[in-house]
């Protein structure tokens, strides 16, 4: 069981990840963000921050579908997604080295070819392939 604590933690052991201040939590690299707090909202209501659930950037619609459809205990999309490609991850429901390499594919996704490299000099791993 995971929690907004350790996204927070994985993500700033990630180089050159900065955090935008916000009501949840927010992690860029390189001005792209890879991981926040998911803002529901509700029908005539300001929009709620949830900190028990991240956002994820996941980089294309196939990659997308495969988590839907794979995990859906663990992975959701609303229609304001639909044809981003990104996911929302129920925390409560990921152990956190599964986070941690969501996190960190997140993080490889975005960040620019010439930082991937710093990944493996801070120890980091991930089972995505760099594009």
């Amino acid at each position: 069981m995971a929690d907004a604590d350790d996204v927070r933690r994985l993500a700033l052991a990630l180089p050159l990840v900065v955090e935008i201040d916000s009501d949840g939590f927010d992690f860029r690299v390189a001005d792209k963000g890879f991981v926040w707090s998911y803002p529901e909202r509700r029908a005539g209501k300001p929009r709620l921050i949830r900190t028990d659930i991240a956002v994820l950037f996941v980089g294309d619609e196939a990659e997308k579908q495969a988590l839907l459809l794979g995990e859906p205990e663990l992975f959701f999309t609303t229609p304001s997604y639909d044809g981003l490609p990104l996911v929302m991850l129920r925390l409560a429901e990921v152990d956190v080295e599964r986070l941690r390499e969501l996190v960190t594919d997140a993080w490889l996704m975005r960040a620019p070819d010439a930082l991937r490299g710093e990944l493996d000099q801070v120890g980091g791993s991930s089972s995505a392939e760099p594009d």
